[in-house]
C-alpha cells in the first residue's frame, strides 16, 4: 500500500465474489447518479460510471464503481459533508483522490480533479474494454483466475491486476491517439 494512502478503517478481508453482467447496473448509476447530482448539485463536474459494472459483457464484482469529478478533491469541505449526508462514507484519502462507498459496500465513489491522470485512466480503460472484444476477453479472464484466489486485501487483489492493465492502457492509448479519444 502506497504511504501516502490512508484507509479508513483499515484493512478489510472480503471475498471476491464475481457474477456475469447485469443489464440492470447501468440504472443502479442512474441511481448513485442523481444521489449524487442531488447532495452536491454544480459542484459536481461530472459523474461517470467506470469500473467493470459499466461494461457490457464483463463478469464483475456486483459493486456500481463512479468517477465523481470536483474542482479540487483535497478540498473535502467542498463536497465530503454532502455527499456524507447522502449516506456515503469516506474509506480512502488520498492526495488528488477519494473514496467513499455506501455502508452496504455496493458503491464506490471516486472523486477526482477534472483532467486528473485518474479521470483520465479510468474513463480510458472503460471505453477501450467496452471497444476491444480481445482485450475484454482478456481482462475477465484474469479476474475470474484472481478471484479464485483467497486475499488478504481487496486492494491485493487489485494489485494483482496491475500489470495487465498496464498491458491493456498502452493499447487504449494507441488508439486514444489514432481516434482522437478524450475525455
Amino acid at each position: 500500500m502506497d504511504p501516502g494512502v490512508e484507509l479508513i478503517g483499515g484493512i478489510e478481508q472480503r471475498a471476491i465474489v464475481l457474477v456475469p453482467y447485469e443489464p440492470a447496473w447501468p440504472a443502479d448509476f442512474a441511481r448513485e447518479q442523481r444521489r449524487i447530482e442531488s447532495a452536491l448539485g454544480e459542484a459536481a463536474i461530472r459523474i461517470d460510471h467506470i469500473g467493470s459494472t459499466s461494461i457490457p459483457g464483463l463478469s464483475a464484482k456486483p459493486i456500481i464503481d463512479i468517477n465523481l469529478t470536483v474542482r479540487d478533491p483535497d478540498d473535502e469541505v467542498a463536497y465530503l459533508p454532502a455527499l456524507e449526508s447522502a449516506g456515503y462514507r469516506l474509506r480512502v484519502r488520498e492526495p488528488g483522490h477519494r473514496m467513499v462507498r455506501t455502508p452496504e459496500l455496493d458503491v464506490h465513489v471516486h472523486v477526482c480533479a477534472p483532467g486528473s491522470d485518474w479521470q483520465r485512466r479510468h474513463l480510458l480503460f472503460r471505453d477501450w474494454l467496452r471497444h476491444n472484444v480481445a482485450d475484454r476477453a482478456t481482462y475477465e479472464a484474469l479476474k475470474k483466475c484472481l478471484a479464485a484466489q483467497e486475499w488478504s486485501d481487496m486492494n491485493e487483489y487489485a494489485a494483482a491486476k496491475g500489470p495487465l492493465i498496464g498491458e491493456i492502457t498502452d493499447r487504449a492509448e494507441q488508439w486514444a491517439q489514432r481516434t482522437g479519444w478524450r475525455v
